[in-house]
């Protein structure tokens, strides 16, 4: 069982790449099309993966952001997450992580509480986006503060680090939450 870490890989020279997991395979690859499609300074690189570990023989990039996709209309989804996030390292956690819970737009067919998700957050320390992801603008949306992130968190925004990043994203009503 192989332990994610945040330096296995040397960075690349003007990329940056982030692992976006969850189980909507659908969702996950409609949000990785809609971020290739930004502008973007940097050479950008999306992976997908349904949970963690990653395989240990495959050669891979290094990932500069993990951000764990929770489906609200699913408690698999969750479990996924809970389960995945045991394999990563915990220097990710110093603003290489995020959560992105989508579903949001119908509450009424929740199976997953909002207040659930924004605990995970808490308790990791990361930040939480809201999103519906079936809905395309807000797909576009969240397309564009992920790349934003990512960029941060690659180390190619002069000034911020990923550090910083929680601290940016945080409002006055709750730190941990940015809803779209």
């Amino acid at each position: 069982m192989a332990v994610l870490r945040p330096q296995d890989q040397l960075p690349g020279l003007n990329t940056a790449t982030i692992l976006l997991v969850g189980t909507e395979d659908a969702l996950l690859q409609q949000l990785a099309d809609s971020m290739l499609k930004e502008d973007c300074t940097s050479d950008l690189k999306v992976h997908l993966a349904q949970s963690l570990p990653l395989p240990s023989n495959v050669t891979r990039p290094r990932i500069d952001l993990i951000v764990f996709v929770i489906n609200l209309h699913s408690k698999y989804s969750l479990q996924n997450v809970e389960e995945s996030l045991r394999h990563v390292d915990a220097t990710f956690f110093l603003g290489k992580v995020g959560f992105l819970a989508t579903g949001a737009g119908r509450d009424s067919h929740c199976s997953v509480h909002r207040n659930t998700v924004l605990r995970l957050a808490q308790a990791y320390r990361s930040p939480l986006l809201f999103c519906d992801l079936e809905v395309e603008s807000f797909r576009v949306t969240v397309a564009q503060r992920l790349v934003r992130m990512l960029q941060i968190c690659a180390g190619h925004v002069p000034g911020v680090s990923a550090l910083n990043l929680l601290s940016l994203m945080s409002s006055s009503e709750d730190p941990f939450v940015e809803g779209l």
